[in-house]
């Protein structure tokens, strides 16, 4: 299934109708702010195959799947104040067993945050908090923050993220080529919170830095979610 590891070095429109009122009534009313939230795209590629048979799942739990990379690019919008459009942040997670095994109970995860290097020191910290607070438990434990040139491109189901030489993940749609046994299934959900997630076919899933015991490269699975996130 295309795994290389090798050990070592080891992301409300208000509407209402206005009732007719004098001018100067209105104008001296104040004006109610309303956030504007955060809106944008996701990607998140593991080592496990998450669209497929229980027979390739029970294949691979406790073998493969104790890693993942999750992706969020902003599309528009603000966390705790501070404007994130058009930047990107990364995280690469490495736990002791298969994510999202529904019997493993809470997953023991390491993970490292990697931010968009154009962000400002204000904007790289709020990146930070935005991904520890979307990918909850398995970003509770970060080992290390990096800074890197970040790459990110979502259109027609696709999504293709780049964090320097440190992460990649890239995946297409699903298409009939990629169905083996006929009686796949959306076998573990996404790892967050996400509208409009779509199992994705896996070109890319890699992790080359030296903050764990080991590195991947997983790519030609089916092992990827493309999605959308808004807080």
């Amino acid at each position: 299934m295309g795994r290389i590891v090798s050990r070592g070095i080891r992301s409300m429109a208000v509407a209402g109708a206005l009732a007719v009122v004098p001018a100067a009534l209105f104008a001296a009313e104040p004006v109610a702010s309303v956030s504007a939230g955060i809106v944008g795209d996701y990607l998140e590629s593991r080592t496990s195959d998450v669209y497929t048979g229980p027979c390739f799942a029970n294949a691979e739990v406790n073998l493969d799947g104790e890693e993942a990379v999750l992706a969020w690019r902003v599309r528009e919008g603000s966390w705790r104040g501070v404007d994130l459009a058009g930047l990107a942040v990364v995280a690469a997670v490495k736990a002791q067993t298969t994510l999202g095994d529904p019997y493993a109970g809470p997953p023991s995860a390491k993970a490292v945050i990697v931010v968009d290097e154009r962000a400002s020191a204000e904007q790289r910290e709020s990146l930070t908090d935005l991904a520890r607070t979307l990918g909850g438990e398995l970003l509770d434990d970060v080992i290390a923050v990096r800074e890197a040139p970040i790459e990110a491109r979502f259109e027609s189901g696709a999504g293709h993220v780049r964090a320097g030489d440190l992460v990649e993940a890239s995946a297409r749609p699903l298409d009939h080529h990629d169905h083996l046994c006929g009686n796949e299934s959306v076998f573990y959900p996404p790892l967050t919170s996400v509208s409009d997630a779509t199992p994705s076919y896996t070109l890319a899933n890699a992790y080359r830095g030296g903050e764990f015991d080991a590195t991947w490269s997983t790519p030609l699975k089916r092992s990827s979610f493309v999605g959308e996130f808004s807080r």
